[in-house]
């Protein structure tokens, strides 16, 4: 069993001065791990700070299209709107709310008694509900709503027409429209 394979003496040409000059003092060695250590510390913060930055613009940029959505329905559906426009923020990380989600009301009932304002009034949620350049999944559920009111009210307006209920002003009404 080899438990050491060093002389048991040095060698004449070596002496101590020799053996410590190829050594480096440790606090060398320290000092390139710190500048290392401190490199990738940088490092981490610098990629950290991309990170903050790419996340910033994420949410500047999903502010900016909620708040176009939902503006996008009340410009359309204007008088049949019942609440502005409401928003769910989320804290960016420098500080402000940016709004990641909204939500407009429409007034969605029909017309009491009258299919031709019903009619209208459908039609004017219907096209609030399509307004945003991407709609939303519940955007097209109302939007379908819509379609269905206008089927309802001109159904019941080919009625009125047909019974001759119309007075003298809505004989020029066009109820495929």
């Amino acid at each position: 069993m080899i438990i050491s394979s060093l002389p048991l003496s040095l060698p004449s040409q070596l002496k101590a001065s020799d053996l410590n000059a190829n050594a480096q003092p440790l606090s060398a060695t320290k000092s390139k791990q710190s500048e290392e250590s401190s490199t990738t510390s940088a490092s981490q913060e610098r990629n950290q700070e991309l990170s903050d930055q790419r996340e910033l613009q994420k949410l500047k940029n999903r502010d900016t299209e909620v708040r176009a959505h939902e503006l996008a329905h009340v410009a359309v559906g204007s008088r049949y709107i019942t609440s502005g426009a409401q928003f769910q923020y989320q804290k960016g990380s420098d500080g402000r709310l940016y709004a990641v989600a909204g939500e407009v009301s429409i007034d969605t009932s029909p017309v009491p008694d009258d299919p031709r304002a019903t009619l209208m009034k459908a039609q004017v949620i219907a096209r609030a509900a399509m307004a945003p350049a991407v709609p939303s999944a519940q955007d097209r559920a109302v939007a379908a709503q819509a379609s269905a009111m206008i089927q309802q009210a001109r159904a019941e307006l080919a009625l009125v027409v047909s019974a001759g209920q119309l007075d003298g002003s809505e004989q020029g009404l066009d109820v495929f429209a």
